[in-house]
Order: C-alpha cells, then structure tokens, then sequence
C-alpha cells in the first residue's frame, strides 16, 4: 500500500477499508499530512469556500455524575472549583454573544442531574423565543431517548456526543464500568432518529490508543456521516488517573481531521480549543488542515478557568468571545473569513 495513492482513493470515492484507514494512521508523516490537507482543502471549498462559523461556547456546568478516567471535572475529583450557571446567567451569555454575531450557542456541560428535562427544555425555549433565528447546540452526554426529543421539540437544533473511541475494549479502558460504547452508540442513533444535526468526535492519542483503534473512528465516521465531527487531541489533567500520560499530537490530530474531511465532504469540522491548547496557532493548522468551525468561550470570566477538562484549558484570548476581532484577523492572514451565520450543515 501506498499512502499517497490510498488518499487520492479517499479523495475520489470517500471510502476505504479498516485497513487501509489503519495504513494511513500508522504511516504518518509530514509528506502525507501535507498531501492530505491540501486535499482536503479543496474539498471543504467545494461546499464552504473559505467561510469559517463561529460557534457561541456556553459550559453551564463543571458538575458531573460520570467518573471519566481522562476528565478534569469527574465527580470523584476533590480538587474541582464546581460551578452552575443560572438561566439568567446562560441568556445574559446568548445577549452578548447575539451582539458579537453569534448565530449559534452551544451548552456544553457535565452530567449534571440539575439541568432536568423540564430546566433544559425552559432554558431551550426561552432561547429560542429571543433569538429565532438562531441555533441550539447542546452537549450534555447520554439521555434518554425521551430526553432528546423534548430538547428537540423545545427547540435544540444539534447535539453534540463524542463517541471517544469506537473500540468497545479501549473504551472501557478510558470510562467506568456504568459507561459502555454500546449505550454511547445508542444515543447518537437516537439522536439522528429524532431530527437532530448530531456531532460525534474522538481524542487523538488517548491512553492505551492504537492505529487501530482509530482507523475504527475513521470507519465509523463514513458509516454514520455525521453532521458534525469534533477531533481533539488528548491532554492529561492533573487530578486524573491519567496525570501521567503523554498528550496526543497536534500534527496527527491535523492530519486525521484532513482524512474526516475527504472521508465525509460536508462534515461541520470545529477546529477545537484542545488543539489551540496543546500548540501555539493550534486552531489556525486545524482550519488549513480542512476544519471549518470555530468555538470561541462565551461562558462567564468567572467561570472559564474552573471548567478544566485538562491541563492549561484556553479561554482567553482568541480563544474568548472577547476576543473575536484577533480570532478573525488571525484567520483573514491565512486566507479565511468568519461569517455570521447559523453556519448549518451543506446537505
């Protein structure tokens, strides 16, 4: 095999086998990573042309019911400053970012058994009262397939449910025994049954990770064709069962979000705050690797810090709503624009 020839193959008929997707992950290099992104360029051109969609970051909640082993807000760590936000607290955040030109929020917390079906759906419909012309992006784990569809009928547009890795072995290395891949998968086909725009998404170089492992992430991405796909690389936390473990790589993470692109053209790719975190400009090589989303943290100041899923999290800066102006000046200098809009997914 050859990896030059397999992506030229991806690039034409989005599809390959296990192991070819396994080839390519293990014959990385910067030649192929060139290669790659150049393709997949030209493909997330032919559907967004240089338009990059900012995304309205809001993390409502540091607590969580889940004891994750990689995750800085898992509930048996002591050392977390927990934090909620009120819904006041959550429609002030939607006021400022409305006035910035977000056109799409996104609630992202832990489990946290406070936010119930009926405060979500509260929360939910009151956004969407005042602002109808913009979307709802929640990402709030595993619920019930009752749950979603309230959230839906209330009003969320997209969910967002990492399925962390599709190996169901090196899953349950990664999460408690209560948590299984079969139950994850579970609720992104419950997802996509009920009408959401669902997102799905992996960590690159997670403990105990092999090439294998991810060229299964890489086929599950072409069999469920997510409307949104969130690729980042792993970071250790401190207060974790995994403080010792090496982080992932921004190049190959770089690499792996070029083959999700010729994997699956349309796809919503975000370049994430975990890639601007591990490596300076971080975000800019994801959006030239072929990433197309950007989230920057409208979540109170007072809040950004204490929401650490892993080490050293950015939230200021570029990486903050305030800081909207550098983040589009950032990207105009590599050919780019942010535009305002709900930033839906080309069908």
């Amino acid at each position: 095999m050859n990896s030059l020839i397999l992506l030229d193959k991806l690039y034409k008929t989005q599809s390959l086998s296990l192991d070819e997707y396994k080839f390519l992950v293990e014959n990385f290099s910067a030649e192929n990573a060139d290669y790659a992104s150049t393709l997949a360029v030209k493909k997330r051109k032919e559907f967004y042309g240089n338009s990059v969609f900012i995304r309205g970051l809001i993390e409502i909640s540091n607590i969580c019911k889940n004891d994750c082993y990689y995750c800085g807000i898992r509930c048996s760590n002591r050392k977390a400053d927990r934090y909620r936000l009120t819904k006041e607290d959550i429609l002030s955040c939607c006021e400022v970012g409305f006035s910035l030109g977000f056109r799409t929020f996104v609630m992202q917390g832990g489990e946290d058994p406070y936010f119930s079906d009926e405060v979500m759906c509260d929360i939910v419909s009151s956004i969407k009262e005042k602002y109808p012309d913009c979307a709802v992006t929640l990402s709030l784990g595993e619920r019930s397939k009752e749950s979603y569809q309230k959230l839906f009928d209330a009003g969320a547009d997209r969910y967002l449910l990492r399925h962390e890795t599709a190996d169901s072995c090196h899953y349950a290395k990664l999460h408690p025994e209560n948590l299984n891949l079969e139950n994850r998968m579970d609720c992104l086909k419950n997802l996509r049954k009920i009408g959401f725009q669902v997102g799905c998404g992996f960590m690159v170089g997670s403990p105990y990770q092999s090439g294998e492992h991810l060229a299964k992430d890489l086929k599950f991405i072409e069999e469920f064709k997510p409307d949104m796909c969130g690729i980042g690389p792993f970071i250790p936390h401190k207060d974790t069962p995994f403080k010792d473990f090496s982080a992932g790589s921004a190049e190959l993470t770089c690499y792996l979000l070029s083959i999700v692109r010729l994997i699956h053209p349309s796809v919503l790719l975000p370049a994430t705050t975990a890639l601007g975190t591990l490596k300076e400009n971080g975000r800019e090589k994801g959006i030239l690797a072929g990433a197309n989303v950007v989230m920057p943290n409208l979540s109170p100041e007072s809040t950004r810090a204490k929401y650490e899923l892993y080490n050293n999290k950015l939230s200021t800066g570029a990486e903050s709503a305030n800081g909207l102006e550098a983040l589009r000046k950032n990207l105009k200098a590599i050919g780019y624009e942010i535009v305002e809009s709900r930033g839906d997914v080309k069908k």
